[in-house]
Protein backbone atom coordinates (compact mmCIF):
# COMPACT_ATOMS: atom_id res chain seq x y z
CA UNK A 1 0.00 0.00 0.00
CA UNK A 2 0.93 3.38 -0.44
CA UNK A 3 2.16 5.37 2.32
CA UNK A 4 1.73 9.59 2.72
CA UNK A 5 3.53 10.01 6.66
CA UNK A 6 5.12 13.12 6.62
CA UNK A 7 8.56 11.99 8.04
CA UNK A 8 10.63 15.69 8.14
CA UNK A 9 9.23 19.29 6.37
CA UNK A 10 11.80 21.11 4.65
CA UNK A 11 11.42 24.80 3.80
CA UNK A 12 12.77 25.74 0.95
CA UNK A 13 10.82 29.03 0.01
CA UNK A 14 11.33 29.41 -4.01
CA UNK A 15 10.10 32.03 -6.19
CA UNK A 16 9.85 31.08 -9.75
CA UNK A 17 7.88 32.60 -12.47
CA UNK A 18 5.79 34.96 -10.17
CA UNK A 19 4.63 32.00 -8.44
CA UNK A 20 3.88 32.27 -4.17
CA UNK A 21 6.79 31.02 -2.10
CA UNK A 22 5.80 26.86 -1.45
CA UNK A 23 6.93 24.88 0.86
CA UNK A 24 8.55 21.70 -0.02
CA UNK A 25 7.94 18.55 2.70
CA UNK A 26 10.16 15.24 2.40
CA UNK A 27 7.35 12.36 2.64
CA UNK A 28 7.61 8.93 2.74
CA UNK A 29 5.79 7.76 0.06
CA UNK A 30 5.76 4.75 -2.14
CA UNK A 31 3.73 3.81 -5.61
CA UNK A 32 2.68 0.96 -7.60
CA UNK A 33 3.58 2.99 -10.96
CA UNK A 34 6.66 2.45 -13.03
CA UNK A 35 9.53 3.89 -14.32
CA UNK A 36 10.02 3.29 -18.11
CA UNK A 37 13.54 1.61 -16.68
CA UNK A 38 11.08 -1.00 -15.12
CA UNK A 39 9.00 -1.47 -17.54
CA UNK A 40 11.82 -1.90 -20.35
CA UNK A 41 13.73 -4.32 -17.94
CA UNK A 42 10.96 -6.59 -17.28
CA UNK A 43 10.26 -6.94 -20.79
CA UNK A 44 13.74 -7.52 -22.02
CA UNK A 45 13.71 -10.50 -19.83
CA UNK A 46 10.20 -11.54 -20.45
CA UNK A 47 9.37 -15.04 -22.65
CA UNK A 48 6.20 -14.91 -23.21
CA UNK A 49 3.96 -13.98 -26.02
CA UNK A 50 1.84 -11.98 -24.59
CA UNK A 51 5.11 -9.51 -22.77
CA UNK A 52 4.34 -6.41 -25.27
CA UNK A 53 0.56 -6.56 -24.28
CA UNK A 54 1.96 -6.22 -20.45
CA UNK A 55 4.78 -3.77 -21.15
CA UNK A 56 2.20 -1.48 -22.79
CA UNK A 57 -0.68 -1.86 -20.07
CA UNK A 58 2.31 -0.92 -17.62
CA UNK A 59 2.65 2.30 -19.84
CA UNK A 60 -0.87 3.13 -20.40
CA UNK A 61 -1.11 3.11 -16.46
CA UNK A 62 0.74 6.04 -15.75
CA UNK A 63 -0.52 8.18 -18.71
CA UNK A 64 2.56 7.54 -20.92
CA UNK A 65 0.58 7.68 -24.40
CA UNK A 66 3.53 7.56 -26.89
CA UNK A 67 5.26 4.47 -24.97
CA UNK A 68 1.69 2.36 -24.41
CA UNK A 69 1.24 2.80 -28.95
CA UNK A 70 4.95 1.77 -29.37
CA UNK A 71 4.79 -1.25 -26.96
CA UNK A 72 1.40 -1.88 -28.18
CA UNK A 73 1.67 -2.04 -31.53
CA UNK A 74 5.27 -4.41 -30.47
CA UNK A 75 2.31 -6.71 -29.42
CA UNK A 76 -0.30 -6.86 -32.21
CA UNK A 77 2.22 -6.42 -35.49
CA UNK A 78 1.73 -3.48 -37.70
CA UNK A 79 1.72 -3.09 -41.83
CA UNK A 80 2.00 -0.42 -44.28
CA UNK A 81 -0.94 0.24 -46.50
CA UNK A 82 -2.30 3.30 -48.31
CA UNK A 83 -5.10 3.77 -51.01
CA UNK A 84 -3.93 5.80 -53.93
CA UNK A 85 -4.57 8.99 -54.98
CA UNK A 86 -7.96 8.83 -56.49
CA UNK A 87 -8.96 6.45 -54.17
CA UNK A 88 -8.18 8.45 -51.33
CA UNK A 89 -10.06 11.44 -53.37
CA UNK A 90 -13.10 9.29 -54.11
CA UNK A 91 -13.02 8.68 -50.37
CA UNK A 92 -13.14 12.40 -49.68
CA UNK A 93 -15.66 13.29 -52.38
CA UNK A 94 -18.00 10.84 -50.58
CA UNK A 95 -17.90 11.96 -46.89
CA UNK A 96 -18.62 15.06 -45.53
CA UNK A 97 -16.57 15.47 -41.72
CA UNK A 98 -18.33 16.54 -39.33
CA UNK A 99 -17.43 16.82 -35.59
CA UNK A 100 -17.84 14.06 -33.26
CA UNK A 101 -18.70 15.50 -30.50
CA UNK A 102 -20.92 17.90 -31.94
CA UNK A 103 -22.77 15.02 -33.52
CA UNK A 104 -22.83 12.39 -30.60
CA UNK A 105 -24.68 15.17 -28.45
CA UNK A 106 -26.85 16.02 -31.32
CA UNK A 107 -27.96 12.61 -32.09
CA UNK A 108 -28.34 12.03 -28.23
CA UNK A 109 -31.37 13.93 -27.91
CA UNK A 110 -33.33 11.09 -29.47
CA UNK A 111 -31.82 7.99 -27.35
CA UNK A 112 -31.97 5.98 -24.51
CA UNK A 113 -28.47 4.30 -24.30
CA UNK A 114 -25.26 5.69 -26.05
CA UNK A 115 -22.63 2.83 -25.75
CA UNK A 116 -19.11 3.96 -26.32
CA UNK A 117 -15.67 1.81 -26.59
CA UNK A 118 -12.14 2.35 -25.93
CA UNK A 119 -8.80 0.67 -26.30
CA UNK A 120 -7.21 -0.32 -23.41
CA UNK A 121 -4.14 0.82 -24.12
CA UNK A 122 -5.48 4.43 -25.13
CA UNK A 123 -5.82 7.11 -23.06
CA UNK A 124 -7.06 9.00 -25.98
CA UNK A 125 -10.66 7.08 -25.62
CA UNK A 126 -10.94 8.03 -22.13
CA UNK A 127 -10.29 11.48 -22.73
CA UNK A 128 -12.92 11.63 -25.33
CA UNK A 129 -15.83 10.05 -23.64
CA UNK A 130 -15.05 12.15 -21.06
CA UNK A 131 -15.51 15.49 -22.79
CA UNK A 132 -19.27 14.25 -23.49
CA UNK A 133 -20.13 13.77 -19.65
CA UNK A 134 -21.26 17.48 -19.28
CA UNK A 135 -23.53 18.01 -22.33
CA UNK A 136 -24.94 14.32 -21.96
CA UNK A 137 -25.84 14.60 -18.49
CA UNK A 138 -27.76 18.13 -19.37
CA UNK A 139 -29.84 15.96 -21.78
CA UNK A 140 -30.84 13.37 -18.73
CA UNK A 141 -28.05 10.82 -19.09
CA UNK A 142 -27.51 10.58 -15.36
CA UNK A 143 -25.94 6.98 -15.29
CA UNK A 144 -22.46 5.68 -15.95
CA UNK A 145 -21.86 2.13 -16.40
CA UNK A 146 -18.42 1.40 -16.92
CA UNK A 147 -16.31 -2.08 -17.24
CA UNK A 148 -13.11 -0.90 -15.48
CA UNK A 149 -15.19 -0.42 -12.81
CA UNK A 150 -14.00 -3.41 -9.87
CA UNK A 151 -17.30 -5.11 -9.33
CA UNK A 152 -18.45 -8.05 -6.48
CA UNK A 153 -15.25 -8.70 -3.83
CA UNK A 154 -13.54 -5.88 -5.79
CA UNK A 155 -16.00 -3.48 -5.47
CA UNK A 156 -15.22 0.49 -4.45
CA UNK A 157 -18.03 0.76 -1.99
CA UNK A 158 -17.32 4.54 -0.95
CA UNK A 159 -16.69 6.00 -4.72
CA UNK A 160 -19.97 7.54 -4.35
CA UNK A 161 -19.88 9.20 -1.50
CA UNK A 162 -15.85 9.60 -1.49
CA UNK A 163 -16.34 11.19 -5.30
CA UNK A 164 -12.57 10.17 -6.51
CA UNK A 165 -11.24 6.86 -7.26
CA UNK A 166 -9.01 5.28 -5.21
CA UNK A 167 -6.51 3.03 -7.19
CA UNK A 168 -7.86 0.29 -6.22
CA UNK A 169 -11.06 1.22 -7.63
CA UNK A 170 -10.71 -0.73 -10.96
CA UNK A 171 -7.53 -1.98 -12.90
CA UNK A 172 -7.78 0.34 -15.93
CA UNK A 173 -9.03 2.87 -13.74
CA UNK A 174 -5.35 3.73 -12.45
CA UNK A 175 -4.51 5.97 -15.59
CA UNK A 176 -4.88 9.50 -14.88
CA UNK A 177 -7.24 10.16 -17.84
CA UNK A 178 -9.51 7.35 -17.01
CA UNK A 179 -9.35 8.63 -13.32
CA UNK A 180 -10.17 11.54 -14.25
CA UNK A 181 -13.61 10.38 -16.20
CA UNK A 182 -14.59 9.00 -12.93
CA UNK A 183 -13.57 11.78 -11.37
CA UNK A 184 -15.41 14.31 -13.45
CA UNK A 185 -18.44 11.95 -13.82
CA UNK A 186 -18.79 11.75 -9.89
CA UNK A 187 -18.44 15.69 -9.62
CA UNK A 188 -21.36 16.57 -12.75
CA UNK A 189 -23.67 14.39 -10.40
CA UNK A 190 -23.62 10.84 -12.75
CA UNK A 191 -24.56 7.78 -10.85
CA UNK A 192 -21.54 5.44 -11.35
CA UNK A 193 -22.08 1.99 -11.51
CA UNK A 194 -20.27 -1.56 -12.22
CA UNK A 195 -21.48 -4.21 -14.88
CA UNK A 196 -18.47 -6.67 -15.26
CA UNK A 197 -19.16 -10.47 -14.47
CA UNK A 198 -18.41 -11.80 -11.27
CA UNK A 199 -18.60 -15.34 -11.63
CA UNK A 200 -14.91 -15.43 -13.55
CA UNK A 201 -16.16 -16.32 -17.05
CA UNK A 202 -15.08 -15.03 -20.60
CA UNK A 203 -16.36 -15.18 -24.01
CA UNK A 204 -20.40 -15.53 -24.46
CA UNK A 205 -21.56 -15.82 -20.79
CA UNK A 206 -19.07 -12.87 -20.11
CA UNK A 207 -21.26 -11.03 -22.17
CA UNK A 208 -24.61 -12.50 -21.14
CA UNK A 209 -23.93 -11.46 -17.61
CA UNK A 210 -22.29 -8.19 -18.65
CA UNK A 211 -25.45 -6.95 -20.59
CA UNK A 212 -27.81 -8.53 -17.88
CA UNK A 213 -26.15 -6.47 -15.10
CA UNK A 214 -26.83 -3.54 -17.29
CA UNK A 215 -30.12 -4.13 -18.05
CA UNK A 216 -31.05 -4.85 -14.60
CA UNK A 217 -30.44 -1.42 -13.74
CA UNK A 218 -32.10 -0.05 -16.87
CA UNK A 219 -34.78 -1.26 -15.82
CA UNK A 220 -34.74 -0.14 -11.98
CA UNK A 221 -34.65 3.22 -14.00
CA UNK A 222 -37.30 3.15 -16.43
CA UNK A 223 -37.25 7.08 -17.22
CA UNK A 224 -33.16 7.45 -16.87
CA UNK A 225 -30.71 7.33 -19.65
CA UNK A 226 -27.45 5.63 -19.76
CA UNK A 227 -23.82 5.92 -20.88
CA UNK A 228 -22.15 2.84 -21.21
CA UNK A 229 -18.24 2.82 -21.69
CA UNK A 230 -16.21 -0.59 -22.65
CA UNK A 231 -13.36 -2.05 -24.22
CA UNK A 232 -13.46 -2.84 -27.52
CA UNK A 233 -15.57 -5.33 -29.37
CA UNK A 234 -18.24 -5.23 -26.43
CA UNK A 235 -19.87 -2.20 -28.46
CA UNK A 236 -20.66 -4.76 -31.63
CA UNK A 237 -24.16 -5.29 -32.22
CA UNK A 238 -24.92 -7.74 -34.32
CA UNK A 239 -23.63 -11.31 -34.83
CA UNK A 240 -20.42 -11.60 -33.40
CA UNK A 241 -17.79 -13.98 -35.07
CA UNK A 242 -16.95 -15.65 -31.51
CA UNK A 243 -19.88 -14.61 -28.76
CA UNK A 244 -22.87 -14.86 -31.17
CA UNK A 245 -23.15 -11.71 -29.58
CA UNK A 246 -21.35 -9.26 -28.15
CA UNK A 247 -22.68 -6.76 -24.35
CA UNK A 248 -23.97 -4.00 -26.57
CA UNK A 249 -26.47 -6.46 -28.90
CA UNK A 250 -27.82 -8.78 -25.65
CA UNK A 251 -28.50 -5.65 -24.40
CA UNK A 252 -30.72 -4.59 -26.82
CA UNK A 253 -32.14 -8.13 -26.82
CA UNK A 254 -32.92 -7.87 -22.72
CA UNK A 255 -34.18 -4.30 -23.04
CA UNK A 256 -35.85 -4.11 -26.24
CA UNK A 257 -34.07 -0.46 -26.53
CA UNK A 258 -31.77 -0.14 -29.42
CA UNK A 259 -28.61 1.55 -28.08
CA UNK A 260 -26.41 4.08 -30.24
CA UNK A 261 -23.12 2.18 -30.64
CA UNK A 262 -19.65 3.93 -30.79
CA UNK A 263 -16.40 2.59 -32.41
CA UNK A 264 -13.50 4.60 -31.44
CA UNK A 265 -10.68 1.50 -31.31
CA UNK A 266 -10.93 0.33 -35.01
CA UNK A 267 -9.08 3.45 -36.89
CA UNK A 268 -7.21 4.76 -33.77
CA UNK A 269 -3.97 5.78 -34.51
CA UNK A 270 -0.53 3.59 -34.32
CA UNK A 271 2.70 4.75 -32.36
CA UNK A 272 4.00 5.90 -36.75
CA UNK A 273 1.64 7.60 -38.80
CA UNK A 274 2.99 5.27 -41.53
CA UNK A 275 1.08 2.27 -39.41
CA UNK A 276 -2.14 3.80 -39.62
CA UNK A 277 -5.05 2.49 -41.03
CA UNK A 278 -5.21 3.43 -44.56
CA UNK A 279 -8.93 4.73 -43.85
CA UNK A 280 -7.50 7.16 -41.13
CA UNK A 281 -4.93 8.77 -43.31
CA UNK A 282 -6.84 8.97 -46.76
CA UNK A 283 -9.41 11.05 -44.80
CA UNK A 284 -6.28 13.36 -42.10
CA UNK A 285 -8.63 14.23 -39.63
CA UNK A 286 -7.50 17.57 -37.75
CA UNK A 287 -10.54 16.89 -34.84
CA UNK A 288 -12.34 14.15 -33.97
CA UNK A 289 -14.34 13.49 -36.51
CA UNK A 290 -17.78 11.62 -37.76
CA UNK A 291 -18.50 10.86 -41.54
CA UNK A 292 -21.84 11.74 -43.12
CA UNK A 293 -22.84 10.43 -46.93
CA UNK A 294 -23.96 12.50 -49.11
CA UNK A 295 -27.96 11.06 -47.91
CA UNK A 296 -26.64 12.17 -44.29
CA UNK A 297 -26.26 8.93 -43.36
CA UNK A 298 -23.22 8.22 -40.83
CA UNK A 299 -20.19 5.85 -42.11
CA UNK A 300 -20.42 3.06 -39.81
CA UNK A 301 -17.86 0.36 -38.56
CA UNK A 302 -18.88 -2.98 -40.17
CA UNK A 303 -17.49 -6.53 -39.71
CA UNK A 304 -18.98 -9.34 -41.22
CA UNK A 305 -22.55 -9.35 -39.66
CA UNK A 306 -21.56 -7.03 -36.75
CA UNK A 307 -21.41 -3.06 -36.56
CA UNK A 308 -21.18 0.37 -34.54
CA UNK A 309 -23.50 2.29 -35.07
CA UNK A 310 -21.04 5.45 -35.45
CA UNK A 311 -16.89 5.41 -36.10
CA UNK A 312 -14.83 8.26 -34.66
CA UNK A 313 -12.03 8.98 -36.51
CA UNK A 314 -9.30 10.86 -34.14
CA UNK A 315 -6.79 13.71 -35.59
CA UNK A 316 -3.00 12.19 -34.84
CA UNK A 317 -1.52 13.53 -31.74
CA UNK A 318 1.14 16.25 -31.47
CA UNK A 319 3.16 16.23 -29.15
CA UNK A 320 4.53 19.20 -26.54
CA UNK A 321 7.69 18.82 -24.82
CA UNK A 322 7.05 15.23 -24.71
CA UNK A 323 3.28 15.35 -23.96
CA UNK A 324 0.29 14.91 -26.20
CA UNK A 325 -1.43 17.74 -27.47
CA UNK A 326 -4.92 16.72 -25.92
CA UNK A 327 -3.88 16.23 -22.28
CA UNK A 328 -3.74 20.50 -22.45
CA UNK A 329 -7.36 20.50 -23.64
CA UNK A 330 -11.15 20.95 -22.59
CA UNK A 331 -10.28 22.86 -19.56
CA UNK A 332 -7.22 21.53 -18.77
CA UNK A 333 -4.24 24.21 -19.09
CA UNK A 334 -0.29 23.27 -19.63
CA UNK A 335 1.28 23.75 -16.28
CA UNK A 336 4.67 24.00 -15.49
CA UNK A 337 5.93 22.05 -13.01
CA UNK A 338 9.19 24.36 -11.98
CA UNK A 339 12.05 21.59 -10.97
CA UNK A 340 15.34 23.69 -11.34
CA UNK A 341 15.53 24.55 -7.70
CA UNK A 342 14.53 21.09 -5.75
CA UNK A 343 17.31 18.62 -5.27
CA UNK A 344 16.54 15.26 -6.05
CA UNK A 345 18.12 12.42 -8.21
CA UNK A 346 16.50 11.94 -11.27
CA UNK A 347 14.22 10.05 -13.18
CA UNK A 348 11.52 11.28 -11.31
CA UNK A 349 7.80 10.41 -11.63
CA UNK A 350 5.83 13.72 -11.40
CA UNK A 351 2.47 13.30 -9.88
CA UNK A 352 -0.11 15.46 -9.73
CA UNK A 353 -3.42 15.24 -6.59
CA UNK A 354 -6.62 17.30 -6.16
CA UNK A 355 -5.67 18.97 -2.86
CA UNK A 356 -8.07 17.41 -0.07
CA UNK A 357 -7.73 13.84 -2.27
CA UNK A 358 -5.78 11.25 -0.28
CA UNK A 359 -2.26 10.86 -2.07
CA UNK A 360 -1.56 7.42 -0.85
CA UNK A 361 -4.50 6.16 -2.34
CA UNK A 362 -6.23 8.17 -4.84
CA UNK A 363 -5.40 7.76 -9.01
CA UNK A 364 -3.22 11.14 -9.97
CA UNK A 365 -4.85 13.97 -12.01
CA UNK A 366 -1.61 13.60 -14.39
CA UNK A 367 1.96 11.77 -13.92
CA UNK A 368 5.41 12.50 -16.13
CA UNK A 369 8.14 11.09 -15.75
CA UNK A 370 10.91 13.80 -15.72
CA UNK A 371 14.63 11.44 -16.68
CA UNK A 372 17.04 14.30 -16.25
CA UNK A 373 17.44 17.79 -14.22
CA UNK A 374 17.81 19.64 -17.78
CA UNK A 375 13.99 18.10 -19.19
CA UNK A 376 11.26 20.37 -18.73
CA UNK A 377 7.88 19.04 -16.82
CA UNK A 378 4.41 20.30 -17.96
CA UNK A 379 1.35 18.57 -16.83
CA UNK A 380 -2.40 19.04 -18.26
CA UNK A 381 -4.08 20.05 -15.33
CA UNK A 382 -7.46 22.22 -14.66
CA UNK A 383 -8.11 25.01 -12.43
CA UNK A 384 -7.86 24.31 -8.89
CA UNK A 385 -5.19 23.46 -5.90
CA UNK A 386 -3.03 20.90 -6.22
CA UNK A 387 -0.75 18.38 -4.35
CA UNK A 388 2.36 17.84 -6.82
CA UNK A 389 4.46 14.45 -5.73
CA UNK A 390 7.76 13.97 -6.85
CA UNK A 391 9.87 10.56 -6.54
CA UNK A 392 12.53 8.11 -7.60
CA UNK A 393 11.45 5.28 -5.56
CA UNK A 394 13.40 6.02 -2.91
CA UNK A 395 13.51 9.63 -1.81
CA UNK A 396 10.19 11.60 -2.43
CA UNK A 397 8.85 15.43 -1.89
CA UNK A 398 5.60 17.27 -2.32
CA UNK A 399 4.27 20.75 -2.14
CA UNK A 400 1.34 22.83 -2.96
CA UNK A 401 0.28 24.09 -6.58
CA UNK A 402 -2.53 26.62 -7.61
CA UNK A 403 -3.59 26.58 -11.21
CA UNK A 404 -5.55 29.73 -12.01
Amino acid sequence: MKKAIILTTIFLFLISCGEEKREIEKIDFSTDYKFTSEIEDKVAKDTTPWKYQMSAADFASKGDYKNALRHWDLAMGTSKKYYNQSQTDSINSLYKKISAKEYIINKAKDERIIIINEAHHSSHHRFFTKSLLKELFELGYKNLGLEALGNGEYLDTLLMERKYPYQETGWYIIEPQFGNLVREALEIGFNVFPYEQTSGSNGKPREIEQAKNISKIIKQKPNDKFLIHCGFDHALEGTHGSWEKAMAGRVKEYTGIDPLTINQVVYSEKSKPEFNNRFLKALNPTKSIVLVNNENQPFKYQRGQAWSDLAILHPLTEYLDNRPDWVFSNGNQKTEIDLSEINISYPILVMAFKKGEEINKAVPVDIYEVLDKTENCFLGLGKGDYIIVLTNGTESLKFNKKVK
